[in-house]
């Protein structure tokens, strides 16, 4: 069997996201279900419990060693990390029973700040783990091994592939001036309050409520 990429999207309510805010208000966290296990899952795939277990810990292991594991606004088709589309830091991972839980912050970058801005006006944005491994004819998984979990947009249609926020956001109308706003929330936080309005019609745009 090849090695395949492998992404399983959760969504807010399925996941039960919540989030968090630090004490002085900066600090921005979600934190829920990452990657289900012994299920089958939408697409067709059952995670055993002894791969959900090798992979978080693996994820733990990079944590205590000091790594910083970076994850995404949004969902790229490749496994590498994109520097520019960053937008939050995978904080915690453990196993509670048969399923991988876990706690990212949102940092101080361009895309950090949108999911905070669209995070803080309501959008539902769920999480999608992503990873390798192999998938036997039955759906079952092998090998399996988490790269990180980003933040993704709720699809329309409980089947559907979630949203990109990216793309979708360089090809709507001002997308490009919200990106430079998020750029200039890094070193400005009055840019904040202009780019908490420009957000709503982005989320109209994309239904994300």
């Amino acid at each position: 069997m090849a090695v395949r990429k492998l992404y399983e999207y959760m969504a807010p309510d399925h996941a039960g996201l919540k989030l968090m805010e630090s004490e002085d208000g900066k600090d921005l966290y979600m934190s829920g279900l990452f990657i289900q296990g012994v299920v089958e899952n939408q697409n067709g795939r059952v995670y055993p419990k002894e791969e959900i277990t090798r992979a978080v810990n693996n994820i733990r292991t990079r944590l205590s060693k000091g790594e910083t594991v970076l994850g995404e606004l949004d969902h790229p088709e490749e496994l590498q990390i994109n520097l520019d589309r960053v937008s939050h830091i995978i904080t915690d991972m453990h196993v509670e029973e048969n399923d991988g839980m876990g706690k990212l912050k949102i940092i101080e970058t361009p895309m950090g700040n949108i999911a905070k801005s669209l995070l803080k006006a309501g959008a539902k944005l769920g999480v999608s783990s992503r990873g390798s491994g192999n998938v036997s004819e039955s759906g079952k998984v092998s090998d399996f091994d988490i790269v990180t979990v980003d933040i993704v947009a709720q699809p329309s249609a409980p089947d559907a592939y979630p949203k990109t926020i990216y793309e979708s956001l360089f090809n709507m109308k001002g997308g490009a001036v919200i990106h430079e706003m998020a750029e200039a929330v890094t070193h400005d936080k009055k840019a904040e309050i202009h780019l908490a309005r420009m957000m709503n019609d982005f989320i109209r745009e994309l239904e994300l409520k």
